[in-house]
């Protein structure tokens, strides 16, 4: 498969304060803008990319779609204190190239009914990733969207304007205090479709509400993977329906498809 060779545009810190979340140590996010035409020109939201992270890591890694320009995508990613992948990629300049495994993006992708009008967005942390593309998406269709957000400040920078935007944190320092899903019954009824990016935990939580029963529900799945291409299988998930690789029949999923009680948090 012919791989890309893509410039980077810009690369942006968005926030660098170390900040522990759960049993993971970030130490900031950023926002990087790639020059890819050719995926740029295919991208839908909710696929993905696995980019050659340098000599230092062996295997590719995988990020989101989080923006897209006529001839560039952007990723939103955290930098964790153990990721020498998301180290290395911080570290890119302006006019850098970075390799990029295949030529079109990956996985499958978010899909709204013709018939939605309204749009729930929820996003857990940086979970945010490929929600923005989704929500730029259905803007262009006229649709209402309202992201409930799961954050640790109140700052707009990764969250397209024109949408209804609903926060919450643990410790009650940006609106709601909890957890997102505490407020996300609320919302459930004005909603025709659901959509959702997080940590297990979310998901977890999400699938025993019985609000959300009868309301199509899709998730973005985050898994470990070893090629990205659906050669390696280290990224196969239990579902109702058998097993699944994500980086092949994901990474979206209805929620009720997927068997939680069998999937281990691993993350990316």
């Amino acid at each position: 498969m012919r791989q890309v060779v893509a410039t980077v545009i810009s690369n942006e810190q968005l926030w660098g304060e170390h900040r522990v979340l759960g049993h993971l140590k970030f130490l900031g996010a950023w926002l990087i803008w790639l020059k890819c035409p050719e995926i740029a020109s295919e991208a839908k939201p909710g696929q993905f990319i696995m980019v050659n992270c340098g000599e230092e890591c062996l295997l590719p890694r995988p990020f989101s779609i989080h923006q897209v320009s006529d001839d560039g995508i952007a990723l939103f990613y955290a930098v964790l204190v153990s990721g020498k992948g998301t180290s290395w990629l911080s570290r890119r300049k302006k006019g850098d190239t970075i390799k990029l495994p295949s030529p079109h993006p990956l996985g499958n992708g978010f899909s709204i009914v013709s018939s939605s009008k309204n749009l729930l967005l929820v996003a857990g942390g940086n979970g945010i990733a490929p929600l923005y593309f989704l929500a730029q998406d259905a803007l262009k269709g006229k649709r209402s969207v309202t992201l409930l957000y799961g954050t640790a400040d109140n700052k707009r920078r990764s969250i397209p304007p024109h949408i209804k935007l609903v926060s919450a944190t643990e410790d009650g320092t940006v609106g709601h205090r909890g957890m997102i899903t505490d407020i996300l019954p609320d919302y459930i009824n004005w909603a025709d479709q659901v959509f959702a990016c997080g940590p297990l935990p979310m998901y977890q939580a999400m699938a025993h509400m019985s609000e959300l029963k009868n309301k199509p529900v899709q998730i973005s799945l985050e898994v470990r993977m070893g090629c990205g291409l659906g050669v390696c299988y280290g990224c196969t998930v239990k579902t109702r329906n058998g097993l699944r690789q994500v980086c092949q029949d994901g990474p979206i999923f209805e929620l009720d498809d997927v068997l939680w009680e069998e999937l281990a948090d691993g993350g990316v």
